[in-house]
């Protein structure tokens, strides 16, 4: 039986991945929704408006405390410590996961590709790193799941452009806007620099189409079970990046979500054949239409 406030929490914090993750064997759905409440309950403290500053490292001491055989009675933080024993979940990865939240509160644009790409790492590579672990995959797989979890980061790096403009937040590098010649990712400059932004954007969809590719190789690590609620999830992110790359301005007027019906379709047509790939939801299959850069 999940527990409430983890189920709650989960449920609240992403709808793909929620909806996609009901599908999983009953024997590790209770583990999936332990990491995903412990990584949402983290991510809120940080992404709240304004941030729960104090929040995050009363719940990291804690983390901390628990760790070291210490009982806390905050259940999000318990159970995750108990998936971390069970599943022999590496320490350092749950202290780059952390590292990368941090990031959140005192670092708000990024100099150069290592720099976003070493919170990517930590604030999603290792998720991936940790649900390998959760399906008990071999560490050949180790390397495809960091991929998904960085291509999967940098959709909701560009469907969050606007919400982050809020919060006086860019995750993409400074050179890489110079690149195109963008001072801004304002709506008010991208407007008047139509072409730039739409360059800049089809760049990063094929850094993502680079980067997901390289993951969909590592379906053949993940068992048919496993690969129905994961490979769901994947397309939900094809479809978001095929919104985007359509009209590339659409960050702006909403955020570019699937509705939960559509999750369910998706996840039903992969339970009749996980390993056939659904072309019709991946902008990769038709990056043809995408200007061809070189990649980091």
């Amino acid at each position: 039986m999940i527990n409430k406030k983890i189920f709650s929490i989960f449920r609240q914090g992403s709808t793909t991945y929620f909806y996609s993750s009901l599908f999983f064997p009953s024997y590790i759905k209770k583990e999936v929704f332990s990491l995903y409440a412990f990584v949402r309950k983290t991510d809120n403290y940080v992404d709240s408006t304004p941030q729960d500053i104090q929040g995050f490292y009363n719940f990291k001491e804690k983390y901390n405390k628990a760790i070291n055989g210490k009982k806390t009675d905050d259940v999000i933080i318990d159970s995750f410590v108990q998936l971390i024993n069970k599943k022999e979940i590496e320490q350092v990865w749950v202290d780059a996961f952390l590292e990368s939240m941090e990031m959140d509160i005192r670092k708000n644009t990024y100099n150069s590709n290592e720099e976003t790409l070493k919170y990517i790492y930590g604030s999603a590579e290792v998720i991936g790193l940790m649900m390998a672990k959760i399906m008990n995959l071999p560490k050949e797989s180790y390397y495809y799941a960091k991929y998904l979890g960085r291509s999967m980061q940098y959709i909701n790096f560009i469907r969050d452009i606007a919400e982050d403009n809020i919060i006086g937040r860019n995750y993409f590098p400074k050179n890489e806007l110079k690149k195109h010649k963008i001072n801004s990712l304002n709506l008010e400059y991208t407007k008047k620099h139509p072409e730039n932004f739409k360059n800049f954007i089809y760049e990063q969809l094929n850094k993502y189409c680079k980067w997901q590719t390289i993951a969909e190789q590592g379906y053949k690590y993940i068992p048919k079970r496993y690969l129905i609620p994961v490979k769901t999830a994947s397309e939900m992110y094809n479809w978001t990046a095929n919104q985007i790359h359509k009209n590339p301005f659409i960050v702006y007027s909403k955020k570019v979500k699937p509705m939960i019906k559509q999750i369910i379709t998706t996840t039903l047509l992969n339970i009749i054949d996980p390993k056939k790939p659904n072309n019709r939801l991946n902008i990769c299959t038709i990056k043809k239409h995408i200007p061809q850069i070189s990649y980091y």
